[in-house]
């Protein structure tokens, strides 16, 4: 049974570990990169604005670094999954998972993306996006002998190249319009070129945040690349194209018009419902996690919108709720984020296998590793005790405290956005249960799982980092109100209230409604507590237990044939979202020789590719490959038709200019 793209082995553990420190350098740059990340940040965010020109590195412009407070925010927290990175990197690294190239490029690949968040001038945004672009480039083709990895490096690079071709075309705008190249310099942009500017850099900070329909990259290249690389992109990388949107389409030149808004909820609204769709019937680990990085992104999206729609409204509270919403839930991504893609490194590293249905039996086995997995699963599931449940709670909070008097187009919004979030987020538990119970749980289906170990002390430590802030998030989110005030009253559409007060008690401003994260995780703790101790005095006060034999359907013992797979727990949805996932499906019967009523052998085959992929991609590149073709005939290689050629082009650009 298959489904997805790759569902197979796709490396060989090797416990054997390097004798050179190249990984410990590695991580140990990448940990004080992303820490010196964190320091810069916080003074962004609660210091003065800093500024650093030098002229001299780059023609004309030169280099122009400030830091502000919305920078500083995303600076702080690309830093602090590079810590927790650069950990897990040391052990993942001595256990021969990482070439020297990988182990060599992370630290810059780091620094790249702090760059761009430091960038004060449109070049200067523009040159560090690339320098990040073609360094995870780099990194996804590390294991360029496989052609899985080169067809997922491919489409990386060619979206990667649309969306920057995008976000340069829509940048030149913005500068020739502003009159300037530097951030602080750039106001009072016409009408026409303000509308050109967001839908192009929609357009390409969407594709690099994973949005739909421009997410084709996402899941084919997450999967592929090395563990600690698939944690950086999903959980900072994708990060800078909701930056890149909160920069330019919501600061300098917000707050916007509705329609912005509007645009903004439905492209996240569909991308977090297609994206938990897709996660809820992959069976690829990473694949999984890599849809629901689609799934949360647009979440975030969504609460933007819902940001920008309200501020033009007239609706202050919700928007300033629906900003923090989505600051906070950026935090909570990146933390249950990057602890779901180390702990699948690890599994991967311990037995080779991303196929959930070729693992289990892992808790016994990997008891350390399957509890960090559950952290991460809780969290993205959005369930109180959850890292995410605080960030959904705000945003349907945002959502259904909007007054009916203040338009039409918020009446008839809101409840649909409602009913979106509401069905992500049940989606999103039942794929993460998925993952967990089959992945972790019940019997292991192959040797592989059955002779997995544990991983090492600086992989479970890296993996521990992000795992306290699941919790820190989940119980106590007023840690981060500091940030999270700075960051929102960056954005023109959440100035003009207060934000929301994250104390013991999660507040609304302005609005009737708390939550207490604190008091719901005691009383979930005392409420265990007191069924444990209730289940042991009980147990003392029975007689001795009698062994009896276990009865299995007539079978001496339980066996691994004997438990759903991720395929078949995922089967029910998907038949109910079949006309979405478009699945290609076949059964073969095979009779016994003697009756053709008797069946010897009934073999179940399950794909599910990328819908859009397939009904949007697939015939543009037809397209673009029989034009190739038309234009492949008109080189001949005569040297004569090459000079009329240009002949004939030099005569054109003579006949336009005249």
């Amino acid at each position: 049974m298959t489904t997805g793209l790759a569902t197979t082995a796709v490396v060989q553990p090797n416990l054997l570990y390097r004798k050179d420190f190249s990984s410990v350098i590695s991580g140990g740059l990448t940990s004080l990169v992303g820490a010196s990340g964190v320091w810069a940040g916080a003074l962004g965010m609660f210091g003065s604005v800093h500024a650093l020109q030098i002229g001299w590195l780059l023609p004309l412009s030169g280099v122009q670094l400030a830091l502000d407070p919305l920078g500083g925010f995303f600076m702080t927290l690309t830093g602090a999954v590079a810590v927790a990175v650069g950990l897990y990197v040391i052990g993942y690294g001595r256990r021969g998972h990482l070439g020297r190239v990988p182990l060599a490029l992370l630290p810059m690949f780091v620094a790249a993306m702090l760059l761009v968040t430091a960038a004060g001038s449109v070049t200067t945004f523009l040159l560090t996006w690339e320098l990040m672009a073609v360094a995870s480039l780099v990194l996804v083709l590390a294991g360029h002998t496989r052609a899985q990895v080169r067809s997922a490096a491919l489409v990386h690079a060619v979206m990667t190249q649309l969306g920057f071709v995008a976000i340069l075309v829509g940048l030149m705008v913005l500068s020739a319009a502003g009159g300037a190249d530097r951030f602080a310099d750039l106001h009072r942009i016409p009408q026409g070129a303000s509308t050109a500017v967001f839908l192009l850099t929609l357009a390409g900070f969407g594709s690099k945040a994973g949005l739909v329909p421009l997410h084709a990259w996402l899941p084919r290249a997450h999967p592929e690349a090395p563990s600690p690389v698939s944690a950086l992109m999903s959980a900072a990388m994708v990060n800078l194209g909701v930056y890149g949107i909160c920069r330019f389409d919501l600061q300098l030149l917000g707050p916007g018009p509705r329609w912005w808004g509007l645009a903004l909820m439905v492209v996240g609204g569909v991308s977090a419902l297609y994206g938990v769709v897709e996660a809820s019937v992959a069976t690829d680990i990473k694949r999984l996690l890599a849809y629901s990085t689609t799934e949360n992104l647009g979440l975030i999206t969504l609460a933007l919108g819902a940001a920008t729609l309200f501020a033009a409204s007239g609706a202050s509270g919700p928007a300033t709720i629906a900003a923090t919403a989505a600051m906070l839930h950026l935090i909570a991504h990146a933390a249950f984020k990057s602890l779901g893609f180390l702990a699948a490194g690890s599994v991967l590293a311990a037995t080779g296998l991303r196929d959930l249905d070729r693992l289990g039996g892992l808790a016994r086995r990997m008891p350390a590793t399957t509890t960090l997995f559950g952290v991460a699963a809780l969290g993205a599931c959005g369930l109180p005790l959850g890292a995410g449940f605080v960030s959904e709670w705000l945003l349907v909070q945002s959502l259904i405290h909007t007054a009916a008097g203040h338009s039409t187009v918020l009446a008839l919004t809101t409840p649909l956005a409602v009913g979106a979030v509401a069905l992500t987020t049940g989606l999103g538990v039942a794929a993460m249960v998925k993952a967990f119970g089959i992945g972790f749980l019940a019997r292991p289906r192959s040797q592989e799982a059955a002779e997995a170990r544990e991983a090492p002390g600086s992989m479970l430590a890296g993996m521990g980092i992000a795992a306290a802030f699941c919790l820190v998030l989940a119980v106590v989110p007023s840690v981060f109100a500091p940030a999270l005030r700075r960051a929102v009253a960056a954005l023109p559409a959440a100035r003009t209230v207060e934000s929301t007060g994250l104390g013991a008690v999660v507040r609304l401003p302005g609005l009737q409604g708390s939550i207490a994260p604190g008091v719901i995780a005691a009383g979930v703790g005392v409420a265990a507590l007191t069924a444990a101790a209730l289940t042991r005095w009980r147990r003392g006060r029975r007689p001795a237990p009698v062994t009896l034999p276990l009865w299995a359907c007539g079978a001496d013992d339980l066996t691994a044939r004997m438990q759903y797979t991720a395929t078949s727990f995922a089967e029910p949805l998907q038949r109910v979202f079949g006309d979405v996932l478009r699945p290609d499906t076949d059964i073969e019967v095979t009779h016994t020789p003697e009756s053709r009523y008797l069946a010897d052998k009934i073999t179940y085959r399950s794909r599910i590719a990328d819908a859009i992929e397939e009904r949007c991609y697939t015939p543009v590149i037809q397209a673009v490959a029989a034009a190739a073709g038309l234009m492949r005939r008109a080189h001949t290689g005569s040297v004569h038709l090459y000079l009329a050629y240009g002949a004939l082009g030099v005569l054109i650009v003579l006949v336009v200019a005249r």
